[in-house]
């Protein structure tokens, strides 16, 4: 019994310290400009002059706004415009493209405090771009190609998913903080947890059974075997989990930041149990196309994986 409440404290130590020295200081600075950005109407200006370049991708205008907001703010933040797609008419397989592009995009929350400690930015979006379009064009040309999703009323621009009452700019950015604050103090449950549970495969050996079957597989990709833990954790646990451990690892030296780059294709995106489940919460509509959205991201995923392999 000790030892269990020795993991849980360890746990608990490490789950608040990623929350108030990593996470936080981070998502309350990047919530806090987009939400002045979109006050200023800069996102809705950006997602309607952009839809007609992506549109052959298959994603609509609100699509877009979707897009920025998991690269910039968090990958939870697409829900509200999820959940807007599914009740405004949009077709369901523009709907399919959305999510499939937001699921295989990097993550905010994840991404810029990673950069902190070697993580390439500029390659990380790069591959997000190219990723995402992909997965986005493989859901809606291949996989959501059914008549039937072409249920729209309306495949056009959108403005902002909301609209943000005149205030003045110290205003929008303390709300904007504010909101950064909320998703970092809601995070510490699922993030204490997580981290919980990881700690437990590493103490009952289970970790190391993981590692003997995966290692030689990562081997032929030039991965180290201690890049199997943060694999592993993103899969089960999800990304903030993921990220806790694998700053964990570069900070023992078990890891090197060129291996992060490497396996940063395949791991700094939304595409896990949680992130799924809770994406698709936006509503019936989203939750009808994911099987489409799923196959397309796995495919979008792939591909980054493979780029940063190469680049790194």
């Amino acid at each position: 019994m000790e030892q269990v409440i020795t993991l849980i404290l360890e746990s608990g130590r490490t789950a608040i310290d990623m929350a108030l020295y990593v996470l936080l200081p981070v998502m309350v600075v990047m919530l806090a400009l987009m939400q002045l950005l979109e006050s200023k109407g800069v996102l809705a200006w950006v997602s309607n002059h952009l839809s007609p370049l992506l549109r052959v991708f298959g994603i609509p205008g609100l699509g877009i706004f979707a897009m920025v907001q998991v690269l910039f703010v968090s990958f939870n933040a697409p829900v509200a415009t999820l959940a807007i797609m599914d009740r405004d008419g949009t077709a369901r397989r523009a709907i399919a493209a959305t999510l499939a592009v937001v699921l295989t995009m990097s993550q905010a929350n994840v991404v810029f405090p990673m950069v902190v400690v070697g993580l390439d930015l500029p390659v990380i979006m790069l591959t997000s771009l190219v990723g995402g379009l992909i997965a986005a064009m493989c859901s809606y040309y291949i996989f959501a190609r059914d008549p039937a999703l072409d249920d729209d009323t309306s495949h056009s621009d959108h403005a902002a998913p909301e609209m943000i009452e005149k205030k003045n700019p110290i205003q929008i950015l303390s709300e904007g903080g504010q909101e950064g604050v909320k998703i970092v103090i809601a995070s510490i449950p699922l993030l204490l947890l997580a981290l919980c549970f990881v700690n437990v495969l590493r103490h009952t050996g289970a970790m190391d059974l993981l590692t003997w079957i995966l290692a030689p597989a990562l081997a032929l990709v030039d991965l180290p075997e201690a890049t199997v833990l943060p694999i592993v954790t993103k899969f089960i646990a999800g990304g903030t989990a993921m990220m806790g451990v694998t700053i964990d690892l570069l900070n023992q030296g078990t890891l090197t930041a060129n291996d992060l780059n490497r396996m940063a294709g395949f791991i700094t995106n939304p595409f896990d149990i949680a992130g799924i489940a809770i994406l698709l919460a936006a509503g019936r509509r989203v939750a009808s196309i994911a099987r489409a959205a799923i196959l397309g991201a796995l495919i979008g995923v792939i591909v980054r994986g493979v780029l940063h392999l190469l680049i790194f």
